[in-house]
C-alpha cells in the first residue's frame, strides 16, 4: 500500500491519544534524529504506560518507525505525516471521504476525495523526497536553507507556496484548480479532470488551445503578478471540453523576481516548442512574449486578439 493508503486506513482507527503522540513526535523531529521515548513522554503529557501502548499501536499501524540503538527512538513515517494532515482536514470539515489516485509522480501524489457537501476535490500530497533532495535544493529558490531542513519541511513549503499561487491566480481569472485548503504538506483543490497535454494524441483546434495557454500566462503575469516558472506540456491539463487547466505551481515567482523575464520566456518557449513539435505550429517567441507582457493585444497566427487590453 502507498503511504496515503496506510494513512487513510489508520485514520479510521485513530484515537485522540494517538494524535497527541503523533503531534509530539512531529514537533520533536526537528531536534532529534530519533526521538527518545522520554522526550515523547514529556511533550505529550501522557502517562508512561499509555505512551508505551500508543507507540506500539502506532508502530503496528505503520505510522511511526522504531529505532533501537544506545536508546529507543521513534520518527514519523511518511504515512504518519499524511495522517496528521488528513486528520486536521477532516476535523475542519474540509474532507469526508477518499477515492482513487488521480496521479502519482516524483514530487506529488494526487487523490480523488469528497467534501462533506458531496463535492469532488483533488487532494495533493507534496513529496519532495530524499531521492530528489540534492536536485531540489540546487534548482528551486524556495528550497534554500540549512542542512537540517529535511524533505518534509520542503514538502510543507511547496504546499504553502502552491496554495498561495493558486489563490492569486484563481482570483485573477487564471484557469487553475480552485484553492480550497492546505494543511502541512497537503493541498485540497478543485477536481482535476482531463489529460496532460503531453499525453493528448490529437487536438481538433491546436491553435485555440495554444491561444488559451498564452492568454492564461498573460493573466497570471499582468493580473496576478506571478510566473509559473516550470510551465510545460506536463502541467497543462486538457479538459474534456478542450479548455485548459494549469497545475503544479510551487515553483512560481513574482514578476518582481530578478530572473522573472528569463523564467517567463522559458515558460513561453517550452509551450511554443511543444506545439511546434507536436502540431506543426510556428509562432515567433518575440510575438508571444510581447502579447504575454502586455505590449501588444494579439499573437499573429493564432487569431487571438484582446481588443487592446493590457490586463485581461
Amino acid at each position: 500500500m502507498s503511504s496515503v493508503d496506510v494513512a487513510i486506513s489508520a485514520l479510521r482507527a485513530l484515537e485522540p491519544e494517538d494524535v497527541r503522540v503523533l503531534r509530539a513526535l512531529e514537533r520533536l523531529m526537528g531536534r532529534y534524529e530519533h526521538v527518545p521515548v522520554e522526550a515523547i513522554l514529556k511533550a505529550s503529557g501522557l502517562p508512561k504506560r499509555e505512551i508505551s501502548y500508543r507507540l506500539d499501536r502506532l508502530h503496528a499501524l505503520g505510522l511511526i518507525r522504531r529505532w533501537i540503538g544506545p536508546y529507543t527512538g521513534y520518527v514519523l513515517r511518511m504515512a504518519g505525516h499524511d495522517v496528521l494532515a488528513l486528520y486536521s482536514l477532516v476535523k475542519a470539515d474540509v474532507l469526508e471521504a477518499f477515492g482513487k489516485p488521480l496521479g502519482v509522480g516524483k514530487e506529488a501524489d494526487v487523490y480523488d476525495a469528497l467534501m462533506p457537501d458531496g463535492r469532488r476535490v483533488a487532494v495533493k500530497f507534496h513529496r519532495l523526497g530524499r531521492t530528489s533532495f540534492r536536485q531540489t535544493r540546487r534548482l528551486r529558490g524556495y528550497a534554500k536553507g540549512d542542512s537540517w531542513l529535511n524533505w518534509y519541511t520542503r514538502s510543507r513549503e511547496a504546499a504553502r507556496r502552491e496554495i498561495m499561487a493558486l489563490r492569486l491566480a484563481y482570483a485573477h481569472g487564471v484557469s487553475v484548480p480552485e484553492p480550497i485548503a492546505r494543511n502541512r504538506h497537503v493541498v485540497v483543490m478543485g477536481i482535476i479532470e482531463g489529460a496532460e497535454l503531453a499525453n493528448v494524441a490529437e487536438l481538433p483546434e491546436p491553435e485555440a488551445v495554444l491561444a488559451d495557454v498564452l492568454e492564461n500566462v498573460r493573466k497570471a503575469y499582468l493580473g496576478a503578478g506571478i510566473i509559473h516558472a516550470d510551465l510545460s506540456e506536463f502541467n497543462i491539463i486538457i479538459r474534456p471540453d478542450t479548455s485548459i487547466l494549469i497545475i503544479d505551481w510551487p515553483q512560481f515567482v513574482y514578476k518582481s523576481h530578478p530572473n522573472a523575464r528569463w523564467l517567463l520566456e522559458r515558460d513561453v518557449k517550452n509551450v511554443l516548442n511543444f506545439f511546434k513539435r507536436k502540431f506543426g505550429l510556428r509562432i515567433a517567441v518575440e510575438a508571444a512574449m510581447s502579447f504575454v507582457v502586455g505590449s501588444r493585444p494579439d499573437v499573429p497566427g493564432l487569431g487571438l486578439h484582446l481588443g487592446g487590453s493590457s490586463t485581461t
